[in-house]
């Protein structure tokens, strides 16, 4: 426990990375009082804020994270900020080490890849998980003229940056394939750029659908979504999981669907030593999450909450249950 101290303070004072917006109001809890001092209302701003890393503004976590905020912040008792996210293997970093994250969206599978890849010491004993969300389609979106993900071999492919979930997730796919990709580590919406451009023969990027990065797509725009049938060397780790016209309807054409695979999201938790002042705010957000789910389920929340089953099981992790 010693390169994550108990003493760490909840404030979001030591920078952990730009905000993405929360709901309108939540300010008010964090109004000083006359006569207060600047100590007093520190402790009082954080004695309800639940810091939640998440992802990147084009994909879903970011929107899992501020559905969280507009539903289960009060401006009093509970205040959640959403932060935005590099991938789920610096999510879990920022879990262990950075001041103010108590929550993390991560991938299913990190947890087992960094554990494997020795990336993180003591997992297994610092991270457990209070729910596992949704599952997350795998999107390889490619050039018209590579119809088999064998195509791509020796080839440029886009598969976000260095530790990201996405790059993860690539090469366990691609190993598992026996395809060797020449990797390339750009931002979605930059590499989206260099593919339409041709500099580029594809790009992998795991998110729910739909993926708000795809929603401007359109057939004359050269680009469609590659399968990744569902062989055995896959299903080992990963679900079947169609994409269907109602998603992208500028890439699935009617009357059809792509066939790809997915992984689980996981909402992480950091292992707090039972008593203490953190643990005992973990356990005031798994409550008022499970007593607010089914306001979650409701529009304007993302679809992808309406896939989620509060009792499903992580194979691998430890449920954190107060």
């Amino acid at each position: 426990m010693s390169m994550h101290p108990l003493s760490r303070r909840a404030a979001l004072l030591a920078g952990t990375g730009a905000l993405a917006g929360t709901v309108a109001g939540a300010a008010r809890a964090q109004t000083p009082r006359p006569g207060r001092s600047l100590a007093e209302a520190t402790r009082a701003a954080n004695a309800g804020t639940i810091g939640v890393i998440s992802g990147g503004v084009d994909g879903t976590y970011v929107r899992i994270a501020a559905d969280l905020a507009a539903v289960l912040d009060d401006g009093e008792a509970m205040r959640v900020l959403p932060v935005i996210g590099k991938g789920s293997l610096q999510n879990l970093s920022d879990l262990l080490y950075v001041r103010g994250i108590d929550v993390a969206i991560v991938q299913s599978d990190v947890l087992a890849a960094a554990t494997r890849d020795r990336l993180l010491p003591n997992l297994g004993q610092l991270v457990q998980y209070l729910a596992k969300l949704y599952d997350e389609e795998v999107h390889v979106l490619a050039r018209r003229e590579v119809t088999r993900v064998e195509d791509l071999a020796g080839r440029p492919v886009n598969v976000d940056l260095r530790g990201s979930g996405t790059a993860m997730t690539a090469s366990v796919l691609f190993g598992m394939l026996g395809v060797a990709v020449q990797a390339v580590h750009a931002p979605q919406d930059l590499a989206l750029e260099r593919l339409k451009r041709g500099e580029i023969a594809a790009l992998v990027y795991v998110t729910g659908k739909p993926a708000r990065l795809f929603s401007g797509l359109r057939a004359e725009d050269g680009l469609h979504l590659l399968p990744l049938p569902p062989r055995p060397p896959l299903l080992q780790t990963y679900l079947p999981a169609p994409i269907e016209p109602a998603d992208y309807p500028g890439l699935v054409a009617e009357g059809t669907s792509v066939q790809t695979v997915a992984v689980g999201a996981v909402l992480a938790v950091y292992a707090w030593t039972p008593g203490s002042e953190r643990h005992a705010k973990l356990v005031r957000f798994a409550e008022r999450f499970r007593q607010k789910f089914p306001e979650l389920l409701q529009p304007p929340r993302h679809p992808k909450w309406r896939e989620v089953n509060l009792t499903a099981q992580v194979p691998g992790w430890v449920r954190f249950d107060p």
